[in-house]
């Protein structure tokens, strides 16, 4: 018999905290290999290693001139950001995840917020994959200097004929929340609303009646939110 939804979150947080604490193997994508573990095994710790946009970004230019490109994940870095099959990294501009180490109980496991997130995003992208062929498109808002190089994005793919952003459907399930500013403000105020609808069902990390919320670049715990 096939795992159902619940089981297939829970074998995947269990996996993820298995990977974290094993040493990476010796493989054809060795180097990939270890530019993702390095880049989780930090987040799981609470460190997010992504810098924000060096730049204000535009979220107005998605409905004035999007512009999608073809993007090809290699594995989730955080709870909204992952590595590109370019050797970029690709920072969801409309999700923030959750990188408190505080417990939370989810799929009947104790781990932490910032676990459930970045197994969140390694899920979702999956699906995502599948629905594309192992790619989907995404508008990029803008991009920092350096190495390596970090894009500011949002990104799509089409389940069930109906195109999706990846952003949304994770704020949805309870896996991330809906980025905002350094003012509180939300990045994109309709993804307010999938996040109001996942914390009124409980669905996810809303299930917990408490645990620290993300608000803009700095975290708090937030009384309002339980």
């Amino acid at each position: 018999m096939n795992p159902g939804p619940r089981q297939l979150t829970r074998l995947l947080v269990c996996a993820s905290i298995c990977t974290l604490n094993a040493p990476v193997r010796a493989q054809g994508d060795d180097a990939i290999s270890r530019i993702v573990s390095s880049y989780q095994k930090a987040y799981a710790e609470g460190h997010d290693l992504i810098p924000a946009s060096q730049k204000i970004l535009d979220p107005s230019s998605i409905a004035e001139r999007l512009d999608l490109q073809t993007i090809m994940p290699e594995g989730a870095l955080s709870g909204s950001a992952f590595l590109a099959s370019d050797g970029t990294i690709v920072k969801l501009v409309g999700a923030q995840g959750c990188l408190s180490l505080e417990e939370v109980e989810f799929a009947g496991l104790q781990t932490t917020c910032a676990m459930v997130s970045l197994a969140g995003l390694t899920a979702t992208l999956g699906e995502a994959k599948a629905a594309a062929g192992n790619a989907f498109p995404c508008h990029f808002l803008g991009q920092n200097t350096g190495t390596p190089t970090i894009r500011f994005a949002e990104c799509f793919f089409v389940k069930d004929g109906q195109a999706q952003s990846l952003s949304e459907v994770l704020i949805a399930k309870g896996l991330a929340f809906a980025a905002r500013d350094r003012a509180g403000r939300a990045v994109f105020p309709e993804y307010v609303a999938a996040e109001e609808s996942a914390k009124t069902t409980k669905t996810g990390l809303w299930a917990n009646a408490h645990f620290t919320h993300p608000y803009g670049e700095r975290y708090r715990a937030n009384p309002s939110m339980n």
